[in-house]
């Protein structure tokens, strides 16, 4: 299956400064490390003609787009025993090793108010231009861990960090909180250097409004409030072609998050405030189906398309549909790796469909916050059409480029480095807090949340992952049961407080090899249903019915499209690895130093397509095989850890 097939028919449905040390220059990208300037724009800021979709103005009415489907909450979905459990209790972990004097230490001196707490290190000390990001991303991660466990010390936790930010903002006076100065935002005005200060500001919001949306904190709504006022206030005192030339500085998901609360609130001044931070040079190439995404830095914009969605979300407004639509197209289809992970070197270095080409450019591949961001646009667009495609790319990258990304005790990567020889690096506890560790707080935090959705009459199940939903209001409650991927099936439970007439909907993924075979209470159905669709099953259920499910997988190839000789191994949903040798292990590296260690030689095969399955032998343990001849071991690529690794190979 290629990433074009993983994409088909979803349209309508779906560094610049290398590493010093802990700190680098995460939203630039020079010419020096890609082969074009990244900010030469396509239509100059502030001389846009009327004809294109983003035109000079842009005006906001409220007109919320119906949704095809809405997912559970998440304190009705829970995770049961397994591998994804398993991560949401690493993270546990970490986030309860953290101190939240600490996490407050730099407000706290912003704001002139006393803090004896030791400093953290990495991008959380305190000189560093991102200070107080990482407290954004803990709130959302307390709210969210709350929301999907209902564990009160992350309520407690949550509801202590938004009371001192508050006496801090207080402080501040104006609605302003940071732990920097204003100061910062002055050099962002005069167009001096500065490391993107609405990007950490777009971090705290969003953590505030969801300690308001799933922490139940009233006073964080309050804070946000003042932070979107403050904000409002800034960026309405520019004229329009300047505010275009501030939003070249990074500025994350300042967009959506005042889309966010203005959706909350009711209050259209944050939605129309949000429009202030439209980069129209980026967007009107898109809302006009071309990519010109060359040279941008991958994470400065996906969050910005993001927001796109949000705004289509409140406005039904078309242009920022076609935004989101066609980004998503492009970068599933012709920017994404096996893993379905994208970037190198943080950025798009190259034009679509040269992924071989670009890899070579660089050891810094798949950046996670990409990642993290692309599954929070393929959520989004999921909601509009239900379309089950747009899972095979979520399940793909949940799988191959997220599960495998945190440690047993909660550590998280920054490059996911799929260069052949590369090997897994993590944060470290008290001296890291990159984006990536933000978003990896956050990402393990909301596990549950795409398991399920509903729409009037029935379950859609996205994903096979052990766990259980409860529909409060028809006293439905499916419990999934799977030991998935390491056993090729799934089964579901039935308790109901009564009989109840609705329509369950079982993704048949695109790689299943064979027909999607189900039995209801022991009995096989004739329902039945093609790849990339579901198989939908209406009765009325009753306590104790039981479906079984099989998913049949088969090992295949997916070549890079632009040299068919450089291919991945699949099995199923799951990229396969094999260890090429010992890592060069570092603590707290962002990415595999393969200039320090470089890679070994890479082995080359002679395998043809139909040999694949006779080269590649079961070896009776879960997901494992072995290729005799080579004396070489695969298994799923999340499962490989402690040594170099590849999961590409020059296979004729």
């Amino acid at each position: 299956m290629t990433r074009r097939e993983l994409a088909a028919g979803a349209l309508a449905a779906i560094a610049a400064s290398r590493v010093s040390g802990q700190e680098k220059k995460k939203h630039e990208i020079t010419s020096a490390s890609v082969p074009t300037d990244p900010d030469a724009p396509g239509v100059q800021s502030g001389t846009l003609p009327e004809e294109l979709p983003f035109g000079p103005t842009i005006e906001f009415v409220r007109r919320d787009a119906a949704a095809r489907v809405e997912p559970f909450p998440m304190t009705d979905v829970r995770l049961l025993p397994g591998v994804f459990l398993e991560a949401q209790e690493a993270n546990r972990a970490f986030l309860l090793a953290q101190s939240t004097d600490r996490l407050l230490h730099v407000f706290r001196v912003n704001a002139g108010l006393p803090s004896n707490a030791e400093p953290l290190g990495g991008w959380e000390k305190p000189d560093g231009e991102l200070r107080g990001h990482f407290v954004g991303h803990y709130l959302s991660a307390c709210a969210l861990m709350y929301s999907s466990t209902g564990a009160q010390e992350f309520q407690i936790r949550g509801k202590y960090l938004v009371q001192e930010l508050a006496k801090c903002q207080q402080k501040l006076g104006g609605g302003y909180l940071s732990a920097f100065p204003t100061e910062f935002f002055a050099r962002l005005n005069a167009r001096k250097k500065v490391w993107a200060p609405f990007y950490t500001v777009h971090k705290i919001m969003a953590g505030l409004l969801d300690m308001h949306t799933h922490g139940g904190s009233q006073e964080a709504l309050t804070v946000v409030t003042g932070m979107a006022e403050w904000a409002d206030q800034y960026s309405a005192a520019m004229p329009e072609e300047h505010m275009q030339m501030v939003l070249d500085t990074e500025y994350g998901g300042m967009n959506e998050v005042l889309y966010n609360l203005a959706a909350i609130t009711g209050e259209e001044r944050f939605a129309r405030a949000g429009d202030r931070f439209t980069k129209k040079r980026f967007f009107n190439p898109l809302a006009l189906r071309r990519d010109e995404l060359r040279g941008l830095h991958t994470n400065t914009h996906i969050p910005q398309v993001i927001g796109a969605a949000r705004r289509y979300e409140i406005s039904s407004d078309q242009r920022f549909r076609d935004v989101a639509d066609y980004f998503w197209q492009t970068v599933v289809e012709t920017r994404t790796y096996a893993t379905a992970g994208t970037s190198n070197n943080e950025g798009w270095l190259v034009q679509p469909n040269r992924l071989a080409a670009e890899l070579a450019m660089g050891h810094d591949s798949n950046e996670c916050c990409c990642c993290y961001n692309m599954l929070k646009l393929t959520r989004l667009r999921y909601g509009w059409s239900a379309d089950p495609r747009l899972f095979d790319y979520y399940e793909r990258a949940l799988y191959n480029h997220r599960l495998g990304t945190i440690n047993p005790v909660g550590e998280t990567q920054y490059y996911l480095g799929i260069v052949p020889g590369s090997w897994r690096t993590f944060a470290t506890k008290y001296d890291s807090f990159w984006c990536c560790t933000g978003t990896g707080v956050e990402e393990y935090s909301k596990l549950n949340d795409s398991i399920y959705f509903h729409d009037e009459s029935g379950i859609y199940v996205n994903l096979f992952i052990a766990s259980e939903v409860n529909w409060t209001g028809k006293q439905f409650r499916l419990r999934q049961l799977t030991k998935f991927p390491e056993e090729a099936r799934t089964s579901f439970a039935v308790e109901a407080a009564r009989p109840v007439k609705l329509t369950l909907h079982l993704r048949v993924p695109i790689w299943i090899a064979g027909d999607a075979t189900v039995k209801i209470n022991g009995t096989v159905s004739d329902v039945s249903a093609a790849a990339g669709s579901y198989l939908s099953i209406t009765r009325t259920w009753k306590q104790g019915d039981r479906v079984e499910m099989e998913l049949p997988m088969a090992l295949r190839y997916e070549a890079m499209p632009d040299d068919r000789s450089l291919r991945a191994i699949l099995y199923g949903p799951l990229v396969l690895a094999s260890g090429v040798g010992k890592a060069g292990q570092e603590a707290g590296a962002m990415g595999p130093n393969l200039k320090k260690y470089p890679a070994p030689p890479i082995p080359s095969f002679q395998v043809g397509e139909k040999a694949l399955a006779e080269w590649l032998r079961p070896t009776g343990e879960p997901l494992t095989f072995r290729a005799q001849e080579a004396g070489m071991t695969f298994i799923p690529f999340y499962k490989m850890t402690g040594q170099r690794y590849s999961i590409y190979w020059k296979i004729a």
